[in-house]
This record gives C-alpha cells, structure tokens and sequence, in this order.
C-alpha cells in the first residue's frame, strides 16, 4: 500500500450517542413549527407561481396515473437482473430501472458465501456483547461497521461491480469534479431481523436530509426545473449539482452527508414481502417532484407561501404520510420488492421514498448488509479520509452516532483490518477504501481533477 497522509479526526464535527432511530423525526418529535425564515426560501425558489401552479396540475395527473400502473402491475413492476447479464442488459432494461429508481441485481454472490457472511457476523456479536442496536432490548440494527464479514462483503469485486453499475446510471457536467467510474466504500450498518419483530417499522421516507433540498442552494439546484414550473425536465440522475450539497446545516447524530447514487443493501437470507422486506416508490421522476412541490400547495391545490414543509424535521430524513402527502396514494404506491435470496443486491436511487414491512411475518431471520454506492466526488473524497482513520483505530464513521469518540468497536475482538480488503478484493477493493491512489479512466477534465485531488488528500 502507498503511504498515507493522517487527518485529525477530532476536529470533524463529533456526533452525540445515539442508533438509527435517531435519523427519523418520528421516533423522537412532533411535526416542527418552522420559522418564518422557511417563508423567505420558499420566496427564492419561485420565479413564476402561476407556471408552478399549472406544472403542479400536470404533475398530479401524471402522478396518478403512474400509480394506477403500479396497482396493476404490483412488485412486477419493480426491475430484477442478472449478475452474469449485467455487460448486456437491454436499452429497454436500462430505462426501467431509471424510471423506476430501483433494482433487484441476483445472484450477485453466491447463496453459501452470502449465508457464511451472515454466520460470521453473528459470531462476531457473540464474541462483542458490549455491540449497540436498535431497540436496545432486542437489537434488530447493530452499530457495527468494521466486522469482518461487513468488510469482506464491501471488498467482493462482484458487489464492487454492482456499484460502478449503478454510479454509471448517473452522468455530469464534463467539468464536473466527479468520477462515475470509481466507488468510495460507505461503512453502514447491519440489520438482522428476527420473525415476529415489529418495533423496527421505518414508515416511508426519504434520507440524505429533508430542508436541506430546500434550504441549501446547491442542494435546490438539483430540483430547478420542478421549481421553475416544468417538472418534466427534472432529471433525476444529472450529478452535477449533488457533488458538494452541504446537509451539516443542523446537529444530527443519524443523518447521511454523503453523495449516495444510490442506497443500497446485501441480502443475507431469503426475504419475502411481508418478512421483513423493503418497500420502494417506484416511479421516482414523478413522486420526487410531487414531494418537492407539496409544500408550496393547500389542500385546494392554491398556491401558499408559508413556513410548513411537511414531513421535514431538522437533522432528519424526509417522512411522508397519508395526511400530509394525499395524492402519493402510499397505501397502493409502496411496492414491495419481489423475494430476494441470498447473495442479491438491491438498490434505490438517493431520492427514492422507501420504507420497511411494519411486522416481519416470515419464518425465518430477514438479514441485510447496507451497502450503498458512492462515486468519487469532492464532499465523498473528504469522507473517505476520514472514514479511512476510522477503520484502522475501530472508531464510528463520521455520519453516525458516536462519532469520533464513542467507544464504537475499539474494543470488539476480530475486528477488520485493510489486510482483509487487500485479502477479499486487491487493489481495487484498496481504492475503493482510500487505501490505495485512484486512476483516472476518462478523458473528462472534472474527473481527472477529482482523482488528482484524491491522491494528494489521500497519499504522501
């Protein structure tokens, strides 16, 4: 490995104690009573409210009647894929899964080595019983990040693969400070849910902030045509402006800071709908501007300037319901995913309204590695390195509880080392974790610049 420069974890902005309940307003508060500030920027983002007001019409019917598909068509309409056919899927393929926000990738480990990732994880709690997880009676997350297993699977070429699929469905500015042909490992959590569980219920909801879309001007840029009255030209995978988004506006111990293409998590057992699953919103042009719009409109479809953004709490995701989003339909919308096995990946774009089975009522465990894809970008490079310090010393990374100073696994005995991501993926599993110096792969300026600036942030 290529010597390595050392960051000063301590002065990142530390962390409070805490699980991944505290990522959700519902959990822990009531609806906000915005300030009036809020007012003002709903005023700096409309130009023209009669053309919001008409894109708005427009909007709902569409809407409407790309959930009448959903209700006919059920979690069919959700796209699945091959492993093996992932060099040759169909142009018809390719835009489904953008239409959709989501995929299903089979078979992208085997089904022995994805359950014997699962039995080294549990050993690894058993011999850790100091591990933290939500609930704190009867854990279904666990705060851990650095197991072996955790590492093993984020160093796996195949799942490596995936994520450079799934940042390739992106594209930017040429001059952009992006490349969509490198993945920077994201240490996340795990989850293994037991039948009968139902305290772990994740209503729908949408993470990478809530206000923030809003509030900060990078962030905003994302979504200008929706607020400029043409919702149709919203793209939802134009990077550009996601690079440097700024969501460390407010004190948050759950909430990701992160350019996320797409979440993402490693089936580790069979999880049927209603075992346990995950729900997706699967037509993610249309509910996307829905939800950008729904504060800047009444009940009677008026045009209003006032302070409330539904279901936004400050430092959490974004939360949808029946009440505050009504023509989101969630009780036809959310779509379960078709039954996955072990060894399946499944992904949805960082926009996606997503949510969990309320009660797992399967028969057996529902166990998932979360597993997202980050390309390699300015506000995800300054991540890496101080993720990467993290790794080594068994700390929290920086977007969870704890971090830098929590005991986190400091203490656990058989923790990873990057002796185990050089083991399971080579080189390129090094680079994916900041433990090796970048390549630049295109002609592109922005990316050649981002990978230079890697290798001097990252490398002596």
């Amino acid at each position: 490995m290529a010597k390595m420069t050392t960051c000063d974890v301590s002065a990142a902005k530390a962390r409070a104690a805490g699980d991944i309940s505290s990522a959700f307003g519902s959990f822990t508060k009531s609806n906000p009573n915005l300030d009036k500030i809020y007012t003002e920027i709903k005023k700096s983002l409309v130009k023209d409210p009669v053309a919001l007001q008409e894109s708005w019409v427009r909007l709902k019917k569409a809407l409407s009647a790309g959930i009448d598909e959903i209700k006919e068509k059920g979690n069919a309409i959700i796209p699945t894929i091959q492993f093996s056919n992932l060099d040759n899927i169909t142009q018809e393929q390719h835009d489904e899964i953008l239409k959709r926000g989501c995929v299903v990738i089979k078979n992208t480990m085997s089904r022995a080595d994805a359950i014997a990732l699962k039995e080294d994880v549990k050993s690894y709690i058993a011999r850790n019983p100091q591990t933290k997880g939500f609930p704190s009676d009867k854990k279904v997350v666990y705060e851990l990040y650095w197991s072996k297993a955790q590492v093993k699977a984020r160093s796996n070429a195949n799942v490596r693969k995936t994520q450079l699929f799934m940042n390739q469905m992106w594209h930017a500015d040429a001059t952009a400070r992006v490349s969509l042909n490198q993945n920077v490992m994201y240490a996340d959590r795990m989850r293994i849910r037991e039948p009968g569980d139902n305290l772990f219920s994740l209503g729908p909801h949408a993470d990478s902030g809530s206000l923030e879309r809003w509030e900060d001007p990078e962030y905003s840029k994302c979504y200008q045509p929706i607020f400029e009255g043409n919702w149709e030209a919203f793209d939802p995978y134009d990077a550009t402006h996601r690079l440097n988004v700024d969501m460390t506006k407010y004190d948050s111990s759950g909430t990701s800071n992160v350019f996320r293409s797409f979440q993402g998590w490693l089936a580790l057992s069979e999880i049927a709908p209603k075992e346990g699953t995950i729900l997706f919103a699967p037509l993610i042009k249309e509910v996307t501007a829905y939800w950008i719009l729904r504060p800047f409109f009444d009940s009677n479809d008026s045009f209003k300037l006032d302070p409330d953004f539904p279901g936004a709490f400050p430092g959490t995701s974004q939360e949808f319901s029946n009440e505050l989003h009504p023509e989101l339909q969630l009780d036809s919308l959310m779509t379960p995913i078709p039954t996955v096995e072990p060894g399946d990946m499944v992904y949805w774009h960082c926009d996606c309204i997503h949510s969990v089975d309320p009660v797992h009522e399967g028969k057996w465990d529902s166990s998932v590695f979360y597993i997202p894809a980050l390309p390699l970008c300015d506000i995800n490079l300054k991540y890496a390195w101080l993720q990467r310090e993290l790794f080594i010393k068994g700390l929290a990374p920086p977007d969870f509880p704890g971090f830098p100073f929590g005991e986190a696994e400091t203490t656990h005995v058989g923790r990873a080392s990057p002796n185990d991501v050089e083991d399971e993926g080579g080189k390129e599993a090094l680079q994916a974790f900041g433990l090796h110096p970048f390549n630049a792969t295109s002609v592109a300026p922005g990316e050649k610049e981002i990978v230079d600036e890697a290798n001097k942030l990252l490398f002596v």
